[in-house]
Formats: C-alpha cells, structure tokens, sequence
C-alpha cells in the first residue's frame, strides 16, 4: 500500500505483492497496514492545520485541502504562511509536499508533481503550468488515463489542444469538467470537514501556557473582543467552542451552551470557568497551548425588554439563567431537562424531556405536532412514564369498566366518557401494537383516572386494561 524512501530505492513500488518484494530483497521490514489508525493521523493534522484556517477539507487518504482566502496575510503572504506550513510539518517527522494555488486541481498537481520553489502558481498561469505535466495530474481515472495515452494524448498540454467536442464523445463530459475545474473555468467547492464558526477572535502567544487561570485569563479577553462583534451583529451567542492548539499539534475544543443569546464577557468567561473546572483532571496541556480562538458557533437575534422600575424582574430572570448555563456547564448538557411536544400522537411519545438548549442548531421547537391539531379530549396532567396493568369488569364488552383494581386496591366507577380510540405508529414500528379505547374514569370518591383498553373483544387473546395517567 505504501513504501518509504528507501524502500523506493530499492525499485519497490505500490502493488507489489509481499513474497516478491522479499524474495528480491530478503532484508525489508513489513508492516500490517492501518487504514482506521491513518485516517486519524490525518484528521489530527487536519485539526492542527485550524491554525491557519477555519476551511480545512480532506483529500483523499493522505492529503488535505486548506482554503486560505483572506488568511495568508496574518502570516507575511502566500509563500510564507506555505513555507511555514511545509516547515513546521517537516520538523514533526512528515514528509510534506505543498502546492499554492488559485483553483484545488491546480493546487493538487503542484503539490505532487512540481519541484523547487515553483509550488505557488500565480492566478493565469494554470495553463502554462499544468501543459508539460503527465495527464495523472488532472485526477482522472486509470482507464480514462490509459485510452487517452492510446491515440497519443500524453500531456495535459496535448489535452488542450485536442478539439473538445470528440474528447467528450468519445472519454465523457467528466474528463472535460475535471479540465475546466483546474482552470478554473468551472468552479470546484472543496467541502470543509467541520462547521465554519460565523464570528471567531483568537490570540496567538509568544510563549506557551498551560494554567487555567491563564487560560481563563485569555477567554475573558477574547470574549471582549467577541462582545463587538455581536453587538454590531445585533446577536448574541447561543453556543461558543473555545479550541486550545497545543505546541504539539494536538487540538482540544470545548463548547458550552447557554439558555438565551449572551454577550456579556464576565458571563462568558463564568461559563467556561465552570467547564474549565470540569476538565481540569483530563485538560492535558503538555507543553502548554500556544494559540487560544473563541468562536460562535450558534448565534441567535438579541433583543432587549423594558424591565420594570425596580429591575427586579429582570434581573431575576437573568440569574436564573446563568444558573442553568453553569450547571450544565460543569455537570453536562443532560443535567437540566426541559420538555417539550414530539411528532406523534402515541400518548407516551407526546412528550419528551431534552437539554435546555437542544432548539439552538436547528429551526424553533414546534408547539404543535405537524401530525395535526393537539388532541380536543383532555390530557391527564399526571402520565405514567408506563402503563400499568388493571383488572376491570364492564357491564357491556366494548363499554367502560364498572370497577377496577389497580395496585391491589379496588375502585369503583361513578361516571365514564369514551372511548378515545387512538392506533399505534405503524409506519415506525415492524409490528404495531393493538389499538387503544381510552377511557375517562371518576370512581365514587371523586379522583379521575386514564384508562385503556388493549386489543377488542372476540379476538385471539382478550383485551387487557391498563391505567395510563391521573387527572387532577
């Protein structure tokens, strides 16, 4: 699969089956590929690259395409943020070859076919550039590659040459798109492997730290900074990623979330105190982070009301907050539930508890099922979170029962009104359960109850009674 440089000195090359590369030089090394443990490597230098920009693509099993519009000056210029990549990598141990470019084809060819310090192709020189290279260059199919070397078409530059209407009769619209994308006639998108924060404010150090408190120290920082942003914006932040780029190349993100838009930075920088402090035990800062970004990755309108005189209210409100935004903060984003209606009209699936924030990524929660209207016979305000069983009598097989016994006690009914049929989700489950009759019981001391009855009488197996929920 790979081969190191002295295995190519030796004349090896990728495809060479193991009892041939040994019988022709016994003393080689194998080693069992890790394809799982690759795609790892390369996604932590995918993190490492973050540095330098926030859109950072996959190419592939080894390499990596990184948009740096708008970035290369936060680094001397083109050549010299490409000059300190190559760099930096090579003195990890990688074996690094970069290429610059105004399109990711072009880019992608010089990076694996040109030497020296030609890597950075000035915007109009694609053509130039990529005429003398092999047709691998352009990313086409072995196939494609091997009909075109057939009648002759060796060279990207003999490619451009060749009338196109018979190129793409006879090789396909692919290998004229893929020509256009290196051109830059056709626009390439190169999708970045995470979301790209909306507002972001980083520092970058002289020298490295490795406390919290000068970490928290720089978050408060940061979130100043972030404050006029949003205030501009007319936003506040709904959830922010503080990510910490250690010296080595590892990187740690860590989010928090909050229960309403904030841009306050004392807040802010409370919040990731708590987080902070949850981590302390697993924050391993090696040899400490020497680089620092505060980004939102949720935003959401921030709108102000008028308060009453005495403010009390409104600051009440405030506080309680920040409370839940530091509890979950240090104990997890499950620690405090809300509920909320689900798409179903199964009782039990009605409703449901989530985190606070769990609206924040998507559309506003939905207050009413899209299944339709909210039921007009009346809920219980107690639900068991599961029925129970009952024993019930009725006077006639599909009325409501005349007395019940539930948890060995013994009610009998005063009042009934029903039945409420309501039928399982089919289309959600392989075998749909029974059909319900819902009931709604007053026993003779007046307390309400929610029963049902599973199944219909005359079918294999007789209905069972079970109660599902109290009414006040």
């Amino acid at each position: 699969m790979a081969l190191d440089e002295s295995a190519e000195s030796l004349g090896l090359r990728p495809g060479t089956g193991i009892a041939d590369a040994r019988a022709m030089h016994p003393q080689i090394e194998i080693l069992e590929a890790d394809p799982d443990a690759d795609r790892r490597l390369l996604e932590s230098l995918a993190d490492w690259c973050d540095r330098f920009t926030p859109l950072v693509g996959l190419d592939g099993r080894d390499g990596l395409f990184l948009d740096i519009s708008g970035c290369a000056h936060l680094f001397g210029g083109e050549d010299a943020m490409l000059d300190e990549i190559v760099h930096r990598l090579s003195g990890q141990g990688f074996d690094v070859r970069a290429g610059l470019a105004s399109t990711p084809g072009v880019a992608w060819a010089a990076a694996r076919y040109f030497e020296g310090s030609n890597r950075n192709v000035p915007a109009g020189a694609e053509e130039e550039r990529l005429s003398p290279l092999p047709l691998s260059a352009l990313r086409i199919d072995g196939k494609t590659r091997t009909n075109l070397e057939s009648v002759g078409l060796r060279h990207v530059g003999a490619l451009l040459c060749a009338p196109r209407a018979p190129l793409s009769r006879r090789f396909g619209r692919m290998l004229l798109t893929q020509l256009d994308q290196a051109l830059g006639t056709v626009e390439e998108v190169t999708s970045p492997r995470l979301p790209v924060a909306p507002l972001s404010v980083e520092r970058r150090l002289a020298e490295s730290i490795g406390t919290i408190e000068g970490i928290e120290q720089l978050i408060l920082l940061l979130a100043r900074s972030l404050k006029d942003d949003l205030e501009r914006r007319g936003e506040g932040a709904r959830r922010l990623q503080l990510s910490l780029f250690r010296v080595d190349g590892v990187v740690r993100r860590i989010p928090v979330g909050t229960a309403r838009p904030m841009r306050d930075p004392q807040a802010i920088a409370r919040l990731f105190h708590e987080r902070l402090t949850a981590l302390e035990n697993s924050l391993d800062p090696g040899y400490g982070f020497d680089l620092l970004r505060l980004s939102v990755i949720v935003a959401r309108p921030f709108s102000t009301s008028q308060a009453d005189f005495s403010g009390q209210s409104a600051r009440e409100e405030e506080g309680l907050s920040l409370l839940t935004d530091r509890i979950r903060a240090r104990l997890g984003s499950s620690a405090i539930l809300s509920p909320a209606l689900a798409e179903s009209h199964v009782p039990e699936r009605r409703a449901r508890f989530r985190p606070l924030c769990d609206d924040v990524p998507g559309k506003p929660a939905k207050t009413v099922p899209s299944h339709g209207a909210p039921p007009t016979s009346p809920r219980p305000i107690r639900l068991l979170e599961k029925p129970e069983p009952v024993e019930a009598s009725a006077e006639v097989p599909e009325g409501p029962p005349l007395s019940f016994r539930w948890r060995r006690a013994l009610y009998r009914v005063a009042r009934a009104e029903g039945p409420e049929r309501i039928a399982s989700e089919w289309w959600l489950e392989d075998t749909p359960a029974p059909e319900r009759d819902y009931f709604r019981i007053e026993d003779v001391e007046g307390r309400r109850y929610w029963l049902y009855r599973e199944g219909r009488y005359g079918d294999a197996t007789a209905p069972r009674w079970f109660l599902h929920g109290i009414f006040p």
